[in-house]
């Protein structure tokens, strides 16, 4: 039977009294890849229940392998007493350092130019100031010492530039981000974005444009005064990725529309690739090996594909209040998102629904309905928490150190890994 058509959103209740937990298992550490695998413990406790239609998918957000990988963060030989652990509180004074930078850095002599360019950065709607977050908090897990060159001056002046040098990656790391959401609202003819009215809905799609390109220019601006060619180059890339993937996105085969590969070099690009790229662009600042500027990458890539695995997942399962746009946006505009593809592994016959379009309302109530039979969110999930687990380990692997700050910053990195794995906006 259809579901209908007024019901806009998969459900989801959670429940208080029922705990199964699934328990996750982590490989031999000699294994370069560790894995998260459910463990065939059926006595174990739950502390997340999602129900789908019909079909109920069980989860512990609060694994022992992430708790096992935080507690080794810290268990070194000058003992931290484990502490909860808020990452942007750690660094909510260089965030209203950055947020204010911003908004002068984004000032245009043209008004209307000027408005709409400074659209996010206004106190109120610039976001969850994520990237930024993670930025500041790998520039810190990463302060462990390394050779300098003689300094002649007084105080600690190359950590101070450095520190700058950082936040400058975080500022234009930011300024691409949201020029690439300005840029796909046009797209994707969006009407809200952060919970309030479009930029391309208030001012029109060339002005919104143009605002994009503005800040784009502006990030270049910013990533020429760093002098580096090599982090120059790795932040060039980032905006050839971010076209790369929508392009992807916009002109796929009917072949590639279902593989998942195509599906998660698409994400790469579009989503995990300027948080990956930046965190390595940290680690080269900081003159760290190419091995450390690596495990920064894999940190940043695998964090931004938890990321936007659970973005699908909430595409289907929030609200358009929670998520601050609209709920089932990328399947009413023909995106097939991994729950749907996974959905298809397990039901053939959805792929001719998807096949059809979804111009027609009914068949956005078809492919829901199999979703809802199907294991497509539950997989979903277990792929971000996969993508998760690998950030945390990288984390894990980089050098030993006694600081504390750089201790509770890799703790609060490892506990992004969590968090985003556990939002539900």
């Amino acid at each position: 039977m259809l579901i209908s058509r007024g019901f806009s959103r998969i459900s989801r209740t959670q429940r208080s009294h029922s705990f199964v937990r699934c328990v996750w298992s982590l490989s031999h550490r000699q294994d370069p890849i560790h894995k998260l695998l459910p463990s065939n413990d059926s006595h174990s406790a739950a502390d997340y229940s999602t129900k789908v239609f019909n079909y109920k998918e069980t989860y512990s957000w609060n694994s022992p392998v992430l708790h096992g990988i935080r507690r080794g963060i810290h268990h070194q030989s000058s003992p931290l007493v484990e502490e909860q652990l808020d990452p942007f509180s750690l660094v909510a004074d260089e965030l209203s350092l950055l947020a204010n930078r911003l908004r002068s850095m984004v000032i245009a002599e043209v008004p209307k130019l000027a408005s709409a360019a400074e659209y996010f950065f206004k106190l109120g709607v610039e976001g969850k100031r994520f990237r930024p977050t993670v930025l500041l908090l790998m520039a810190t897990a990463l302060n462990v010492r390394l050779p300098e060159p003689p300094f002649n001056g007084v105080g600690n002046a190359p950590t101070t530039e450095l520190r700058t040098r950082q936040q400058c990656i975080a500022e234009i790391t930011e300024m691409i981000h949201v020029a690439s959401l300005l840029h796909d609202d046009v797209l994707d003819d969006a009407d809200t974005r952060r919970g309030i009215s479009s930029l391309n809905c208030v001012m029109g799609n060339k002005l919104a444009v143009l605002a994009g390109d503005f800040l784009l220019s502006r990030a270049c601006v910013a990533l020429a005064s760093l002098k580096n060619t090599e982090v120059v180059t790795l932040l060039a890339t980032v905006v050839e990725h971010l076209v790369t993937g929508e392009t992807m996105q916009m002109t796929t085969t009917s072949e590639q529309r279902y593989s998942m590969d195509y599906y998660m070099q698409k994400t790469y690009y579009k989503t995990a690739s300027l948080i990956s790229n930046s965190c390595k662009a940290i680690a080269l600042l900081a003159g760290h090996t190419a091995e450390v500027a690596t495990t920064a990458f894999e940190y940043g890539k695998n964090l931004g594909l938890a990321f936007q695995l659970i973005d699908d997942v909430l595409d289907f399962t929030g609200t358009s209040t929670s998520l601050g746009k609209g709920s089932l946006s990328d399947i009413r505009h023909g995106i097939i998102t991994a729950p749907i593809l996974f959905a298809m592994e397990e039901f053939p016959q959805l792929r001719a629904v998807v096949d059809r379009g979804f111009d027609n309302p009914e068949n956005v109530d078809i492919a829901l309905e199999y979703l809802g039979k199907s294991r497509g969110i539950h997989r979903t999930r277990e792929l971000a928490m996969k993508h998760a687990n690998l950030a945390a380990e990288a984390i894990e692997s980089l050098p030993v150190t006694d600081d504390d700050d750089v201790r509770k910053s890799r703790r609060a990195l490892v506990d992004l890994t969590e968090r985003v794995i556990s939002r539900n906006k």
